[in-house]
This record gives structure tokens, sequence and C-alpha cells, in this order.
């Protein structure tokens, strides 16, 4: 059985115990309710985020599988604890951090050190024909963003999340509207106007195949902003974060592209590999289970992560109550 389907096995199976059959729709792993989807810390910020930046919810947010539900409980609680974030985005980064920074605030002003489907502070793709895109929709989006300061230089990482997401051997997105895309990229793709190396021997179209349209875009993004030096930024990184067991995610799905681990060959093609980074959901959170002085709200919350998602967690079972005495 593969990590998705697996998925989809243990979370039926666990909200048939948690919730009451009028709650969930007749497959089993959908919600009536999307808030019943969170967990308790992300709950009340997620939705009041979303409502104020009016970003735009994912069709299947109901979903036990939901991939913006999964960001959201990870990263959410955490934009309100600058300190716990920094541990997670330095071991993902395997650098320190000195200083989180502030992405935006709520409107009572409360500072969030996470933004959330963020699209940069200006139309840098050309995506918006004139209007002013909702976050969230018609645009190139990162999933999450967050700020630092490292090495006495402020740095942003657009973060891209991935769940049980894969992607057929061949799916090419949209084939009819090539030529837009065409027109629409192919002078910010390749050096020296874009991220990727000018002597790979591709073209645009090369990359119009799920995920790798989608990993080009966000890399294009991120070029655009270290270059437009965005909320005074030196650098501008792309993390994406997915499970060690979805293997079926890092298959290569563009013929054109050299055969391999599709996040190792697409790194390769950029003139600056350490632009992208690929870390496990396991590796980005170990700062959760190590000693700290979590508060007991803290701790509540990952404890509920650890129940919700234990496949990042891969030596505490589904079933922990309370984590290990810190």
């Amino acid at each position: 059985m593969n990590f998705a389907n697996s998925e989809k096995v243990r979370m039926k199976a666990k909200w048939n115990r948690q919730f009451r059959a009028e709650d969930m729709l007749p497959s089993g792993y959908q919600l009536k309710s999307r808030s019943l989807n969170f967990l308790d810390a992300s709950r009340d910020l997620s939705i009041e985020y979303f409502q104020d930046k009016n970003v735009v919810w994912h069709l299947h947010s109901n979903h036990a599988l939901s991939s913006q539900v999964a960001c959201l409980n990870f990263l959410m609680p955490l934009a309100i604890r600058p300190h716990l974030l920094a541990n997670c985005i330095a071991s993902a980064l395997g650098e320190p951090i000195e200083e989180m920074l502030p992405v935006e605030s709520t409107e009572d002003g409360t500072p969030l050190f996470v933004g959330f489907e963020w699209p940069g502070l200006k139309d840098y793709l050309g995506e918006s024909s004139g209007k002013d895109p909702r976050r969230g929709a018609n645009a190139t989006n990162a999933d999450a963003i967050v700020r630092f300061k490292a090495g006495g230089k402020i740095e942003t990482v657009l973060i891209e999340w991935k769940y049980t997401e894969s992607y057929g051997a061949t799916q090419q997105s949209w084939s009819d509207r090539n030529h837009v895309r065409r027109g629409r990229y192919e002078d910010r793709a390749f050096a020296p106007d874009g991220p990727i190396r000018g002597d790979c021997g591709l073209e645009i179209e090369d990359f119009f195949h799920e995920p790798v349209y989608q990993m080009l875009r966000q890399q294009m993004l991120a070029w655009q902003m270290e270059k437009a030096q965005e909320n005074d930024a030196s650098r501008v990184r792309v993390l994406h974060i997915s499970p060690t067991e979805n293997l079926a995610l890092h298959r290569m799905t563009a013929p054109a592209l050299p055969v391999g681990d599709i996040f190792k060959v697409f790194q390769s093609l950029l003139i600056d590999p350490e632009s992208f980074c690929n870390v496990s959901t396991t590796k980005m959170f170990a700062p959760l289970l190590t000693k700290s002085e979590a508060d007991g709200a803290t701790q509540d919350w990952i404890n509920q992560l650890v129940q919700r998602y234990p496949f990042a967690f891969p030596d505490l079972s589904e079933s922990t109550e309370k984590l290990p005495p810190r």
C-alpha cells in the first residue's frame, strides 16, 4: 500500500473514533465543517487569518489528507512562537538562525512570524493581467513564508508543503495553454534573467509537467523576490517539505529532464543549487521533541500533532497521549 492510501485508511479509522457520524460526509474521511479539521492550537488563528487577509481556501480543506490544513496545523502555532520556529527552520536548513522576523500581523497588531499563501509583494511573474489577485488563487503562491536574520543579513524562505501528493509520469499541465505559459515565463526562467542554468539544454516547455512546473514557478518567484530585495531580504530560498514515506512524490515526471530523484534533479538545474532545499517533515520538526521549556498549551499542541501526523514523529506511536518527560 502506498503512503497516500495508508494515510487514508489510518485517518478514516481515526475519524470514526473521534467524530460522530453526523459530523462526517459519507466518504468517512471528509468532514462537514472545515473547522473540525484543525488542531486546537491552529483552528481560530488560521480561520481568522484567512478571513482577515482575504486568502482562498483549497477546495478540499475539509479532507483528512488536506495539505493546506496540515501546513497550518504544523506552522500556524509556530507563527506566534518565534523561538521554537527558529529551531525548526535551523533544523531544516542545517544553519543557525539568529532571530526570526515578523512577516505580517493580525488585525489587533500581534506579530506573525509565518505568513501563508504568499504571492510576493508585486506581480513578479506577470500573472495578474493588471488585476490584484486574491492570495491562494490564480497566481503562484508559496504555501508559507518566513523571514529571519542569519550572519547579520535578512533572509526569506518560501515554503512548499506536501503531504500525500503524487503525480503521473507524463502528466502535462493544461497543454492547450502552453503558449500562454511560454509567453509569460520563458524570459523569467533561464539565466541570466531567471534561476535555471542556461547550459542545461532544456526549453521552457520541458518544465510543463507537475510538480516540476510548480517548482519552477516558485523558484522564479524566489529569484525575483531576491532581485527586488523584497522586505530587505538579501537572499530568498525555497524550502520543500514532505513526508519521508511519500516515495511516489520523488519520481521524475518530466520526460525531457534527467532520470532520478525529482528534487535532486531540479536542484542540479539551478544556477544556485542551494537556493532550493528539500527536507523531510520529520527533520523539520525534530526540535519539537527535544528538551525545552514548553508551556502547557504548546505541549498540548505537540501532543496533538504526534497523534494526528505520526509519520512525522516515527519514534512515537499514534496512540501516544503524552510525550516523554522533557
